[in-house]
């Protein structure tokens, strides 16, 4: 697989690499908290799950604010400043975090650190679109992928382990790794933010992005297929435990998985489907992703709830690269911090909206409701794909070399 990986990666800039490792030890260090903080929030404030999704929300809608002033800030200002303010911020929230003993408190701290959190995000999915060309983005979005898992293969395997032992510890490394990740920035990385192109999209507001019609209908259809993901992430290591006695340790296994799947096969997975139209290869990711959350209602040892997050990994394999890639080779040269902004903000809706929803069916009707919801939803969101490929919503981009339609295809 090395060898297979020569080629398309001999060429990225140095930078790309520095911003590749850097994301692996920021990728490691928050996976040692945050797959355990909906069990870790429940246990320190003994609320019902729908008061966890809600918290979630607010972290969400935050997201939502600053990723609507990052988009434009970055676009006009540079890269750097806001991904140092994030990963500081991020540091700080998780040391405040480990402190926080009531709901009121959890609620400024969430809303403090959904702000945070996406920004860094942004600017590294600009420097990529701005460092590397069309034709490689693919590839090289889908090698940011495998690190990152990489370091979410370690993190929850060897947080499950500390955060039984002291979430104190998880919350300070956790700090460290933020920080850590910002010093590379300030010591090593270089501004990529490309000069000023002419025309419309020079006005630094969201409108032009919003206005683009078959952009923000692909953003709607990722949005609702993507809901089942967070449910799985955040309500599944509460379901495992409380109804099946399964602890952090076991759901860090299963999320370790997840992530190693990413690291051993993304890059394969990515060779297959960039050889497709990307709005089939999002509408079978989409499928995955419902057979892989709504399985979890049938299962009842840890070995199914495994293969359900197997299943649902292949979705994300096939969904996250294309649809990040798609969004860089849609947006105008100068506009891509705001077009990568919409795009953060897809997930963003989604963390906030689905969690919520999985705790409203699970206290209302029956905790196994939330996986027939997340298996609704992310149907919904393959159909909404099949649609906009049938509609001929489409443009050039759609088909740019690194996302092209091969012959006979």
């Amino acid at each position: 697989m090395l060898a297979r990986l020569k080629l398309p990666t001999a060429d990225y800039p140095r930078q790309f690499w520095l911003l590749f490792w850097g994301m692996f030890v920021n990728a490691t260090g928050a996976s040692l908290v945050w797959p355990f903080l909906s069990i870790y929030v429940r246990q320190k404030l003994n609320v019902p799950l729908t008061t966890v999704g809600l918290l979630l929300t607010v972290q969400s809608v935050f997201g939502l604010l600053a990723t609507t002033v990052a988009g434009p800030a970055m676009d006009r200002y540079g890269r750097k400043a806001g991904m140092l303010v994030s990963l500081t911020g991020n540091a700080a929230m998780m040391i405040a975090m480990n402190a926080a003993r009531t709901l009121p408190l959890w609620v400024v701290l969430s809303a403090a650190y959904g702000a945070f959190n996406p920004v860094y995000r942004v600017g590294v999915t600009a420097m990529v679109a701005d460092m590397v060309e069309p034709e490689k983005r693919v590839d090289a979005y889908a090698l940011m992928r495998m690190i990152i898992n990489l370091g979410i293969s370690i993190g929850p395997a060897v947080g499950g382990f500390i955060a039984g032992a002291s979430y104190a510890l998880a919350f300070f490394l956790a700090a460290g790794t933020h920080l850590a990740f910002g010093l590379l920035i300030v010591l090593f990385v270089a501004e990529t933010m490309p000069e000023e192109a002419d025309g419309e999209t020079r006005g630094r507001s969201y409108l032009p992005v919003l206005r683009d019609r078959p952009y923000m209908a692909f953003m709607t259809a990722l949005i609702v297929s993507a809901m089942s993901a967070p449910i799985m992430f955040v309500l599944l290591p509460v379901y495992i435990k409380e109804q099946f006695g399964i602890p952090e340790s076991g759901f860090g296994f299963i999320m370790s998985t997840n992530a190693l799947m990413v690291v051993t096969l993304q890059y394969l997975v990515t060779r297959f489907s960039r050889r497709h139209r990307p709005l089939p290869v999002l509408a079978v990711g989409a499928v995955f992703y419902a057979l892989g959350a709504g399985s979890v209602a049938w299962g009842r040892a840890f070995p199914a709830f495994l293969a359900s997050m197997a299943v649902l990994t292949v979705g994300e394999m096939l969904i996250f690269p294309t649809a990040t890639a798609l969004t860089a080779n849609l947006a105008p040269r100068d506009m891509r911090a705001r077009y990568m902004g919409v795009l953060n903000l897809t997930w963003a809706v989604g963390i906030g909206i689905a969690p919520v929803i999985g705790g409203l069916l699970s206290d209302h009707i029956a905790p196994v409701a939330m996986w027939y919801g997340a298996l609704v939803l992310s149907t919904s969101g393959a159909l909404g794909f099949v649609w906009l490929e049938r509609s001929g919503r489409r443009r050039a981009a759609w088909t740019q070399p690194g996302l092209e339609t091969p012959e006979g295809v």
